[in-house]
């Protein structure tokens, strides 16, 4: 990849999240440990050598909070629950063990990408059920939650896969909204990279990926920045 990558935008209007993160914000306030757990697939266990978004996110936050807001004594936890090739469908039955245990301050779920790219193997509207469903029991429980949508990449818009992609997006959008959670564009800011900061797909893709579907070591990074600045703009700081 080359060295020389385009300068590249955060539109609030895509970035910024919807709801204020009042829970996070309350144990930010507090003295112990803030756990955050993040429940996905490949884009949150991580793959080959790309450092996944979970743990460059704990970083961020943790440096956020010891360099501008002067708390070096607040721990943050980014408790990895991602599982490579996983659906909401899969993902609903781990919930107990992999969420509630740790009785997170937020729950960070990315979905939506194997609903697609095995699309032999998954129909979107029962996995847009099982969203629907999952976000209604981590409501019902108190839970604060942040959807992340797909990946914009090569594998999600070859073939059949792109009028499926816009409908995954939509549909988790759609959940996102009747559930009343934040949604993380990552689909539209990707996207936005793509088209309007002419950012190319080897860039945004880890060209070890034989399959083009999985982020690069770069992208990965950005997105998480961003996730980051969105976050500490959500419980009421300056990113």
């Amino acid at each position: 990849m080359s060295d020389n990558l385009p300068t590249i935008e955060f539109p609030a209007a895509i970035v910024d999240l919807r709801y204020p993160l009042m829970r996070l914000r309350q144990a930010l306030d507090g003295k112990g440990p803030v756990r955050i757990v993040a429940m996905g697939s490949s884009s949150t266990a991580g793959r080959a050598d790309v450092v996944p978004y979970p743990y460059r996110l704990e970083m961020y936050l943790r440096q956020y909070f010891k360099d501008v807001v002067h708390r070096p004594d607040i721990r943050i936890d980014v408790l990895n629950r991602g599982k490579g090739g996983e659906e909401a469908s899969e993902e609903l039955e781990r919930f107990e063990t992999d969420i509630y245990h740790d009785d997170p301050a937020l729950v960070i779920w990315q979905i939506g990408t194997n609903a697609v790219f095995h699309n032999d193997q998954y129909d979107v509207d029962v996995v847009a059920g099982n969203i629907r469903k999952g976000l209604a029991q981590l409501r019902a429980r108190g839970f604060e939650v942040l959807v992340i949508d797909p990946q914009y990449v090569t594998k999600m818009l070859w073939d059949d896969r792109a009028e499926l992609s816009d409908k995954m997006v939509r549909l988790i959008r759609d959940a996102a909204n009747e559930a009343e959670v934040n949604l993380f564009q990552r689909w539209a800011l990707m996207r936005h990279w793509h088209v309007q900061n002419n950012v190319s797909f080897e860039q945004l893709l880890d060209t070890g990926d034989p399959d083009k579907l999985h982020q690069s070591d770069w992208s990965t990074q950005q997105i998480s920045l961003a996730l980051k600045s969105a976050m500490i703009r959500a419980i009421g700081l300056t990113a």
